[in-house]
């Protein structure tokens, strides 16, 4: 009798084993991380069928495209040099593409989070209530993986993307989605915790797009064509090593440079390069870098870049990276990756998941001398990779899932509900909205009194960590296989 249950067990496990083995070659049946690091099952494409479904997708949509192409799709082979310009657009070919840029509005969405890089949207106003089944897309269409977010200007969204073996920057139609150009080159960061692609999100600038791939790859493009002005991979010239989950940190152009994070040794940590050559202009600091991206501010009446690395917060010059001030904030293995708050005129708000928690801080200046004191500390909320946002002296954000409001001058928990996953946040007038890991969005009263979820409906298929963007009312969303966008416009 035992022999015989023994010998059923044996089976039932080669049945499955086999069956399993079937689901992983022939379906793409994987065990996926999520946020808080549990596998999930899920069914997941190659980068190469992907690939091919984005251009079957993109060749139909430019057949039944009424309007004329601006221009063909570019895809520039890699250069040897910051400086080269094998591949480049000439100087008289970019003006020409520019002056054939759409006019409109003042570009207003055209970095990570936001102008201010704090989540906060507040160009015009947009639907502070939506129907209870949902919104309806403007349109909905495959994207390539990764985690980036959109920036948008002059009418055009731009992202980067993981197609096959190569990491493609993108420029979207807003209105309609129509893919006008790309820019790719080789490459390919793989992690099987945290997941394949690019992960930072492009900086637009004065008509100039610039763009981060994960292992390094930094690309000044011209914003009507796609062809590449400059470039330069930031992780060799620093002779640094690639962070365990790739390069993260958006691209932030200061007056006349670009400011990116390699994390190189030897006062090569933080790096500027001239914005319009590609020079490197300067470098500074030591630190190992983490995956927050770095923000122009004011603090104390002091313009300065304000940094988050693997181990401390500090405010810079931003000229030559000199240090004004500086907080430590460790965290398990330098995994600092929401984005700081800038509160009043000199506190800001950091937070962290693995162990660190939440801090306020606040600055004093003497001359040329910060000091830092800490106001508060405590383990109420803790962005994982979401970073929170502020309203009316309430900070709203992500703590492990579940959306939180903090007080920001106390630190005193408001309240604590609703599971989102680890998803995004963003400010919109008197709301939230919220991104949902799961692919959902929910829109939420910005209250300090309750949570109160208004309207929440699926939008994408698939796990969803990239942050939504919102420029001119029209709110962009993208996970690692879909893209859509809404008109939240209330003129229409």
């Amino acid at each position: 009798m035992i022999r015989a249950i023994l010998k059923f067990v044996g089976v039932a496990l080669v049945a499955l084993l086999v069956v399993g083995a079937a689901l992983y070659q022939f379906v793409g049946l994987r065990f996926v991380m999520d946020g808080g690091g549990m596998p999930r099952p899920t069914f997941v494409e190659t980068s190469e069928s992907q690939a091919e479904r984005i251009e079957r997708h993109r060749e139909a949509q430019r057949a039944t495209s009424a309007a004329p192409a601006p221009e063909p799709p570019s895809s520039s082979p890699a250069v040897p040099s910051p400086s080269a310009q094998q591949g480049a657009a000439s100087p008289e070919a970019i003006a020409a593409t520019q002056a054939a840029t759409p006019k409109g509005p003042a570009p207003y969405w055209t970095d990570y989070r936001g102008p201010k890089r704090d989540g906060s949207y507040q160009e015009v106003p947009v639907l502070a209530d939506w129907p209870a089944a949902g919104l309806t897309p403007l349109w909905k269409q495959p994207i390539g993986g990764g985690y980036a977010s959109f920036v948008v200007a002059r009418g055009r969204a731009f992202t980067i993307e993981q197609r096959g073996s190569q990491e493609v920057v993108a420029a979207y139609d807003v209105p309609t989605g129509r893919e006008l150009w790309t820019n790719a080159w080789p490459a390919e960061f793989r992690e099987s915790m945290g997941g394949d692609g690019p992960r930072a999100t492009p900086t637009w600038s004065d008509g100039r797009v610039y763009a981060l791939g994960a292992t390094g790859e930094l690309r000044s493009l011209d914003e009507g064509s796609g062809k590449v002005i400059w470039r330069a991979n930031i992780l060799t010239d620093s002779d640094a090593r690639n962070l365990d989950w790739g390069m993260s940190a958006a691209p932030l152009v200061v007056d006349d440079t670009v400011i990116v994070l390699p994390g190189g040794s030897n006062g090569q940590s933080v790096v500027g390069y001239n914005r319009l050559t590609g020079k490197r202009v300067w470098s500074a600091l030591g630190d190992k870098q983490a995956y927050a991206s770095p923000m122009l501010v004011t603090l104390n009446g002091v313009r300065q870049l304000l940094v988050v690395s693997a181990t401390r917060m500090m405010g810079l010059v931003p000229g030559d990276g000199k240090v004004l001030w500086e907080y430590p904030f460790p965290t398990y293995n330098g995994i600092n990756a929401a984005q700081p708050l800038v509160i009043g005129d000199n506190r800001v708000f950091v937070s962290a998941s693995y162990g660190a928690g939440c801090a306020m801080v606040e600055l004093s200046r003497d001359g040329d001398r910060f000091s830092v004191r800490e106001v508060w500390r405590n383990n109420r909320m803790k962005n994982r990779f979401s970073g929170s946002v502020l309203r009316d002296g309430v900070i709203y954000g992500l703590d492990e899932g579940i959306l939180a409001a903090l007080d920001a001058e106390t630190g005193e928990l408001k309240w604590k509900a609703g599971r989102y996953g680890y998803g995004q946040v963003l400010l919109a007038g008197n709301n939230l909205i919220v991104l949902t890991e799961d692919g959902d969005l929910a829109l939420v009263r910005a209250v300090p009194e309750r949570h109160e979820e208004l309207t929440r409906f699926h939008v994408l298929d698939g796990k969803t960590w990239n942050v939504p963007a919102i420029a001119g009312g029209y709110l962009l969303v993208r996970n690692l296989a879909e893209m859509a966008a809404f008109d939240l416009r209330v003129n229409r």
